[in-house]
């Protein structure tokens, strides 16, 4: 028995033995969505989690993502494989600040286009647009959550904004998720300077460069990236937008816009097709901390347990609610 297969029995036993279930976000590294008995994107995983009949949901990912199954599923032990495998996008944003905004913000006057650099928080902006909705991405802490009306995804974002009754939204954190929803909306987007920087890093010359390698080949984008992929792009989702649009596509080629272990999943569903990564370095390392040895650890010691406050839990929870309700 090679290495990885006596880590496999044992992360299988132990599986078994504490009524565990194993969530892999479709970035994990192979092997670790090899072992999963769900795979999919944050939110979705934490759905699928809530109505689950376990004890023990061990999430590969990172840090907010298994505090969406904390809010989801308070009475379950939800743990953290990797206590370090964090968002830099998430950490873009602050819900509060120990500054006083109306003393650091004295004369400033917001423009239309304008997007607020990180030195803002969640609360000060709720103060300069009093009244305004705060539309949240599910890539934030659950604190931010709190302190919003309503969570989207990248798959529902624009459905979520044309749904509020208001002319004008404020969309955190994702500037390129928010210029997407403002080219599909009439309604004002006030927009957060935030990014995901494995997105960021793609532009318009690699789409070129792709589709000069593999001219049959369908772009397909996620909504992190620039608007000047999205633009270029065949077809704008989010990853399991991706895998349902491959499967179902005429096509056999496709460039793909998103990090590169989207296509451990979609070559294993599309076996006949070809996926080839918009750039090979869209790689979130933070997504590959967790390795088989860790979810072993984790399994063995417990370790690391994300617990969310009640009173955090409760209003954030209201805010993905909220978005829930949307049809």
């Amino acid at each position: 028995m090679t290495e990885k297969e006596e880590l496999r029995r044992k992360i299988f036993a132990l599986k078994k033995e504490k009524n565990a279930i194993i969530l892999a976000h479709n970035y994990q590294r192979d092997e670790v969505q090899d072992i999963a008995d769900y795979r999919g994107d944050s939110l979705e995983l934490s759905r699928i989690a809530a109505d689950t009949d376990c004890d023990v949901i061990v999430f590969c990912g990172v840090h907010f993502m298994a505090e969406s199954a904390s809010i989801l599923s308070p009475d379950k032990t939800v743990l953290l494989p990797e206590i370090s495998a964090g968002c830099p996008m998430a950490d873009m944003i602050a819900a509060d600040s120990a500054r006083n905004a109306r003393t650091q913000f004295a004369g400033f006057e917001y423009h239309e286009g304008f997007t607020y650099p990180p030195e803002f928080s969640l609360k000060d902006i709720k103060k300069l647009h009093p009244g305004v909705p705060v539309v949240t991405y599910v890539n934030t802490t659950a604190e931010v959550k709190a302190e919003s009306d309503i969570c989207c995804t990248s798959a529902n974002a624009v459905k979520i904004v044309e749904s509020l009754d208001s002319d004008k939204v404020i969309c955190i954190p994702d500037k390129n998720l928010s210029a997407w929803i403002a080219r599909n909306t009439k309604k004002e987007v006030i927009a957060w300077d935030g990014f995901c920087h494995v997105h960021e890093r793609a532009t318009a010359d690699d789409v070129k460069s792709a589709r000069e390698a593999h001219p049959d080949a369908l772009v397909l984008a996620h909504p992190e990236c620039r608007m000047e992929i999205l633009e270029m792009a065949d077809h704008v989702t989010s990853t399991s937008g991706m895998l349902r649009y491959a499967q179902s596509s005429d096509a056999n080629e496709f460039i793909i816009g998103t990090e590169t272990g989207l296509m451990y999943k979609l070559k294993s569903d599309n076996p006949d097709k070809s996926f080839y990564p918009l750039r090979k370095d869209m790689i979130c390392p933070n997504m590959k901390k967790t390795s088989l040895n860790s979810v072993l650890h984790c399994l063995e010691t417990e370790t690391y347990k994300i617990k969310v406050p009640e009173e955090i839990r409760v209003p954030a929870k209201k805010a993905l609610d909220r978005m829930l309700e949307v049809k």
